[in-house]
């Protein structure tokens, strides 16, 4: 799945040693808000040390966000992950922020439109 907005919040991140394995592990989480007329707020994680590097989310940056959903049971109830894999960065907004404007080619002459309700000269029959 994936979701296109603003990083409108960076937490705190996470760390620790895994019991199983005896690894150490980070996760940092973000807050991505869509720019619908009614915007929806997700928060996902970027779970490994070498994935936080490599996205590099910062606060206020529009970007796509690639994530999975999953769910897990602890003690009778039910919580959600949602974690990113992958993060796509919008490559028009760092132009329109440097004060330059996208290309835009001219619009196309339109035709004046017709109505094919409306007969037109050649096609009346009518003598006046």
């Amino acid at each position: 799945m994936e979701l296109t907005g603003k990083i409108i919040a960076v937490l705190d991140e996470r760390s620790g040693t895994s019991a199983r394995t005896g690894t150490e592990w980070r996760v940092a989480s973000y807050v991505l808000e869509t720019s619908e007329q009614y915007p929806r707020k997700m928060c996902f994680d970027v779970f490994g040390s070498d994935r936080i590097q490599t996205m590099n989310i910062r606060l206020g940056e529009t970007m796509t966000v690639k994530f999975d959903i999953d769910a897990h049971e602890y003690n009778g109830r039910w919580y959600n992950s949602i974690r990113a894999y992958a993060v796509s960065r919008d490559t028009a907004a760092p132009a329109a922020a440097a004060g330059q404007t996208p290309y835009n080619p001219a619009p196309q002459a339109q035709q004046p439109a017709t109505s094919p309700f409306v007969p037109t000269e050649e096609e009346s029959d009518l003598p006046f």
